[in-house]
């Protein structure tokens, strides 16, 4: 299959399909009634799944949408140019599959299954693109935490493995890049990755992709892309794709990290598709049921308990808002279905603050069951002192007498706001970001201009490794603080 590449969809399933062994089957044909604008109508094709894949006269598939009384309708996968009125139509009795486990790591595969690399992709085990979320018995509280590298966020909006934390914010505010750090940040720590591209430009694509290499993350990931110029129905399967191969992965035992990105574009897709199918339109001319478009792909990220092998999925799905529009129709959706949001904010992007988390609006319902003790002992009050200064500092804008005590919290919020200042690809470890947050606790940086306090931080977390190794073995794998540590590190800290 090395040329999968060059085979246009409805060829590649084709060659698929024709590799399973049917028994005898008695197909029931239907016949073109409408075809146009990528969607076709097709009368008496009785006893058709949901989502099944459709072969059409000229080797064209397209995928069941519409089950009706008298024939279905039926979205294209390729160019409906070779679909014509009166052609028949069969049902392969088949939904779509998507190929699953290690064979896919470092590869790039579009939702049907067929490499985008070049390289030959041979797959043993399909599974369907959609499938039923497990059950509440089947899981278990989420309680490890999902390290993603960037202070700002594993300090004041924790994300645990089996969560779903919205990443939500306007156009070029740093939203794939937060993605992608998250992607880094699990090397060597047993996460498999999964980058889900959904109608992206393909340039856009191809640099994540390079990112992913340049970083060393492709060996543990997998990207599962549907550009800008795919149909609609190829768009509106790539996250169902991207989430059945997780499940791949989470059935092995194993926690896997899935980025949607984003479902914005998704949700459009799905409208694109239910206007041509003639389905009543809502709210912004969506579709009644694009709550449970999204609601039924995010359900399936979980924890599941060590009887069922203890893997877990952790979704970061991607909204695109307009205009800082929060409570707009698809974000309230998705911020009603996920465990939190992290909001980032144009106004912080372009005042230098980056990442520009909104630590106001950004919350995660899991909380501090899933922080490592270090953390949560040094970033107990973080989230109030950055409220108090932010609503302080909207006041000394008007350049008002200020008392001893506000300038003193002034100060300090400017110090912690410069110090969850993070370039992009630079995660911090565990132990980096609690030395960070103790020294600001114990007031190290009071004495030192703001523009300086991130080199201070780094050169003191250059001398505790060079002094105390054993400080940075023992809170990077066992997560812990203890009290014998944290008196030596202050006395340390206090020195230096």
């Amino acid at each position: 299959m090395s040329n999968d590449i060059y085979k246009s969809k409805s060829e590649y399933l084709k060659s698929k399909l024709g590799s399973y062994t049917f028994e005898p089957l008695v197909y029931d044909y239907g016949t073109v009634k409408s075809v146009g604008d990528g969607v076709a109508r097709v009368e008496g094709l009785q006893n058709r799944l949901y989502g099944e894949l459709l072969e059409f006269k000229n080797d064209v598939f397209g995928m069941a949408l519409d089950l009706e009384e008298n024939g279905v309708g039926a979205v294209l996968f390729d160019s409906a140019d070779s679909v014509i009125v009166g052609d028949s139509v069969r049902g392969t009795g088949r939904v779509a599959e998507i190929p699953v486990g290690n064979v896919l790591l470092g590869r790039v595969i579009d939702p049907i299954g067929r490499a985008l690399d070049g390289k030959p992709l041979e797959a043993k085990e399909y599974l369907p693109a959609e499938r039923p979320a497990p059950t509440i018995t089947d899981r278990r509280p989420v309680k490890t935490p999902l390290e993603t590298g960037i202070l700002a966020i594993d300090s004041m909006v924790p994300i645990g493995r089996g969560q779903r934390e919205l990443i939500i914010g306007d156009r070029q505010t740093g939203k794939t890049s937060i993605a992608l750090d998250a992607i880094f940040n699990q090397k060597d720590k047993d996460v498999i990755c999964v980058y889900c591209a959904i109608g992206q430009k393909a340039s856009n694509i191809a640099h994540v992709i390079e990112q992913l290499k340049k970083n060393g993350a492709m060996p543990y990931t997998v990207v599962v892309a549907s550009t800008a110029s795919d149909s609609p129905a190829t768009q509106y399967l790539a996250p169902y794709c991207a989430c059945s191969v997780a499940e791949g992965f989470m059935n092995m035992g194993k926690d896997v990290l899935v980025i949607y990105d984003d479902l914005s574009k998704h949700a459009v897709a799905y409208r694109a598709m239910s206007l041509l199918l003639h389905r009543p339109p809502g709210r912004e001319a969506y579709p009644g049921d694009v709550f449970y478009l999204h609601s039924r792909l995010l359900e399936r990220s979980a924890c599941l308990k060590q009887e069922l092998g203890g893997g877990s999925i952790t979704a970061l799905p991607i909204i695109e808002t307009m205009g800082g529009n929060i409570s707009a129709y698809i974000p309230t959706n998705v911020i009603s279905i996920t465990d939190g949001q992290i909001y980032l904010e144009t106004e912080l992007f372009h005042s230098g603050i980056r990442p520009a988390v909104n630590t106001g609006l950004s919350v995660s319902r899991v909380g501090r069951s899933a922080q490592h003790d270090a953390m949560k002992k040094v970033s107990g009050t973080l989230r109030i002192e950055l409220s108090q200064y932010r609503e302080m500092a909207v006041f000394t804008r008007f350049g008002s007498d200020v008392d001893e005590a506000t300038a003193k919290l002034l100060r300090r919020g400017e110090c912690l706001t410069e110090l969850l200042k993070q370039g992009k690809g630079e995660p911090m470890s565990l132990f980096e970001q609690t030395v960070t947050l103790l020294a600001y606790r114990e007031n190290v940086f009071d004495n030192i201009p703001v523009k300086g306090v991130r080199e201070k931080a780094r050169e003191l977390i250059e001398k505790v490794r060079a002094a105390h190794p054993e400080y940075e073995f023992e809170i990077n794998n066992t997560g812990k603080l203890t009290d014998d540590i944290e008196e030596q590190l202050k006395r340390f800290l206090g020195e230096h």
